[in-house]
């Protein structure tokens, strides 16, 4: 554990914690009067400090101490205006630098910020809501002196007018006594000197005239119920205008005055000057919801904006929602600096408002690089499309910062839905996505969200979830091609193709799981149940049918070919089945052999040293070195199909594509490796094939791709796919 740090002068600890109360109680007494002595707020705001560090790190995270923390200041009579303005700022910056860098491992950027956006947010409505209830209790003190003065007219007339004299002249609120048309009758002098006026000329006045065009309907709805007696009293932040046609923030309390038979008699309003609590509450809402960096909205701003666009949205109102990355920001920050970086997002999102300046489409910052254009009130895709192009353009002029010039392209996803049958979650699911199109498409372009590639994304996703937990289901099986000699159309060798009967799409080729394998990890595994379910019925036919020694080929995907532990798979499998290594023959394409240096290399060395044969599938589709291939272990070269596909079939010759097939075993003879046509179809290609030269074929004339037990009962009919 860590030694507790030592106290300081004042009572506090000598950490960072200690530092930042000693510094907020100082500012404290600058700014205003300190109901408590130096040591005790010192004190008091050290163990606030603590209790917000605790609250940045608690999990789950909570705001609730920062509004207590707010609360408290206020119990505490620190009530300055200027003193909570200035401990929610500092809240900021100065508090994660002092005290959070100093007692332990914070959240991570964004939730680190949120956090502390939320607890200043907190602490300001704690401050606002003590502040509040200490006004009401003071006013209902006022209010319930003044009744009692009244009702004390009655028994000693004089005493008591004077004691409603004194509360009502001397009240630091204001207090106003009105008819029930809206007449003022009475207000006292700090009511008067709110607005401006005398007391004289505030009597001449209609309160109605008073009210602020944006909430005066409302007003006289309230003012209305009240005067019909449906309410007693009503409670309202509302504005005043000045005479000097200024307007006043205030906390207005109205209640009624009834006879003595219930009937409405007068009206009673005591009003609080609270513009400065009022601007305070807009700075720090701003704060909450922009973007401290852009000035933008931020995340929550824009959701919030979205769910009104769907709540006041008509049945036929579309939306759109232009969904944007900054293409290789990371590599800017990393190789430029981070504040190289925040400097051309600043650039980034005046260009992106500007561009839509006009239109009234609000752009918003989500976090990091992304940034969100929400596009209301379309008419068709074309708006979105418009307004995505328009930001791509802005985003791709050069930036200038200092010495340095950027090139910044960005990636858009865009969906332009009716509003109605979908909602802001589905559509910004569906932004997300589309943004993903975009940038798998090339960068630095638009993608619309297309409800066919995306349902194809999501059986894809369905796909690789179910994935790992095939192979322990059994789901998987093997197939095998015949691969036979030109030269007599014996069978030599099959190869293994791997099959997924799914229980609900039924039999699924390598081509549709594959590439899942390979993403989800699952490859490794999945290609050594291959390879030990081939060599185990390779042994069998040999065993049987000792003549034939069938070759088995297995697929190695690339990562099997980078992964050491392939050459122990491979040799248990060869010692457990007890299958000679020379009927196993292990391919790789083109693309994955080439990539073979350093230690992929010599895995392949020491495959072949196992005494196993290497094959180049696909050969012709990659960009092979030949002068490294000729160094590689490899024994033989299979030939791309579409290769074989330009053979002439019966049809007019292929001469171009005869050609290339030719040269490509004439270079497979000269490096001393055998050649392997693939998806041959005809006896036509075939007949080509055995005429260059070529050793074996596989394709469909010689045979389909079929299950062990057909080709043991071909094997055992004496032939594997012959020419017919």
């Amino acid at each position: 554990m860590t030694a507790p740090a030592p106290a300081a002068e004042g009572g506090t600890a000598d950490d960072g914690a200690g530092r930042f109360a000693r510094r907020w109680a100082r500012e404290v007494g600058r700014l205003g009067f300190l109901p408590l002595s130096s040591t005790d707020t010192e004190r008091l705001l050290y163990a606030y400090t603590l209790r917000l560090a605790e609250a940045v790190r608690a999990e789950p995270f909570t705001a609730e101490p920062g509004y207590l923390v707010g609360r408290g200041l206020v119990d505490a009579h620190l009530t300055e205006p200027a003193m909570v303005d200035w401990s929610v700022r500092a809240l900021g910056a100065e508090f994660q630098t002092t005290v959070l860098a100093a007692h332990g491992p914070v959240p991570a950027e964004p939730a680190l910020a949120d956090r502390i956006a939320r607890l200043q947010g907190a602490l300001a409505a704690g401050y606002a809501d003590g502040l509040r209830e200490r006004t009401f209790s003071q006013q209902e003190r006022i209010a319930r002196s003044a009744w009692e003065a009244r009702d004390e007219v009655e028994q000693a007339l004089r005493d008591s007018e004077a004691r409603f004299r004194a509360v009502f002249t001397g009240a630091a609120i204001g207090i106003g006594i009105g008819d029930l048309d809206g007449r003022i009758l009475d207000v006292n002098q700090s009511f008067a000197d709110l607005l401006g006026y005398t007391v004289e000329e505030m009597r001449q006045i209609n309160v109605a005239e008073l009210f602020h065009p944006d909430d005066a309907a409302g007003m006289w709805e309230v003012y209305r119920d009240l005067i019909e007696g449906k309410i007693d009293n009503a409670r309202t932040e509302k504005r005043y205008y000045r005479k000097d046609g200024d307007f006043v923030w205030t906390d207005l309390a109205v209640s009624l005055i009834r006879y003595d038979d219930g009937r409405p008699r007068f009206t009673v309003a005591m009003v609080e000057d609270i513009t400065q609590r009022y601007e305070l509450e807009q700075r720090l809402r701003f704060q909450a919801l922009h973007d401290p960096l852009t000035g933008l909205p931020n995340r929550t701003l824009f959701f919030e904006r979205l769910a009104a666009v769907f709540d006041r949205a008509a049945e036929r109102d579309r939306v759109g929602v232009c969904f944007l990355d900054l293409d290789g920001f990371k590599a800017i920050n990393d190789t430029l600096g981070h504040d190289l970086g925040d400097r051309l997002l600043v650039v980034i999102a005046q260009r992106l408002s500007g561009c839509v300046a006009d239109t009234g489409h609000l752009v918003a910052r989500m976090g990091g690089d992304e940034f969100v254009i929400l596009v209301g009130d379309t008419t068709g895709d074309h708006d979105a499309v418009a307004v995505a192009e328009t930001a791509l353009a802005a985003v791709a002029e050069p930036v200038q910062i200092e010495d340095q010039q950027l090139a910044v392209t960005a990636s858009i996803g865009i969906v332009e839905w009716p509003v109605a049958g979908t909602n802001p979650s589905d559509l910004m699911k569906a932004a997300d996505t589309t943004l993903y199109w975009a940038k798998a498409d090339g960068r630095g372009r638009w993608a619309l969200h297309d409800p066919e590639r995306n349902a194809r994304d999501l059986a894809k996703a369905a796909l690789a979830a179910r994935l790992p937990g095939a192979l322990e289901r059994g789901e998987f099986e093997v197939d095998y091609q015949p691969i036979v000699a030109l030269a007599d159309a014996a069978p030599v060798a099959v190869e293994a193709l791997v099959r997924w009967r799914h229980p609900e799409l039924g039999l699924l080729g390598p081509d549709e799981f594959i590439g899942l394998a390979e993403e989800t990890g699952l490859i490794c595994r999945l290609g050594e149940w291959v390879l030990d379910r081939a060599c185990e019925h390779a042994a069998e036919w040999l065993r049987e049918f000792p003549g034939v020694r069938l070759v088995v080929s297995v697929n190695l995907a690339a990562r099997q070919a980078s992964d050491p532990s392939i050459v122990n798979a491979v040799a248990a499998a060869l010692h457990r089945t007890r299958l000679p290594a020379e009927l196993l023959q292990l391919e790789l394409t083109e693309s994955a052999l080439m990539a073979t240096t350093g230690e992929p290399l010599r895995i392949l060395r020491r495959l072949a040293a196992l005494g196993v044969r290497l094959a180049i599938d696909d050969f012709g589709t990659g960009y092979s070195n030949l002068a490294y291939l000729r160094r590689m272990p490899i024994h033989s070269l299979k030939l791309a199909g579409p290769f074989i596909e330009g053979l002439p079939s019966g049809g007019p010759p292929g001469a171009y594509d005869e050609r290339l097939v030719d040269a490509l075993v004439r270079l497979a003879h000269a490096l001393g490796l055998t050649v392997t046509a693939e998806a041959v179809e005809t006896a036509a290609q075939a007949a080509l094939l055995r005429g260059l030269g070529c050793d074996t074929a596989q394709g469909r004339y010689f045979g389909a791709p079929t299950d062990a037990a057909s080709v043991t009962a071909r094997l055992r009919d004496g032939g594997a796919g012959r020419e017919g």
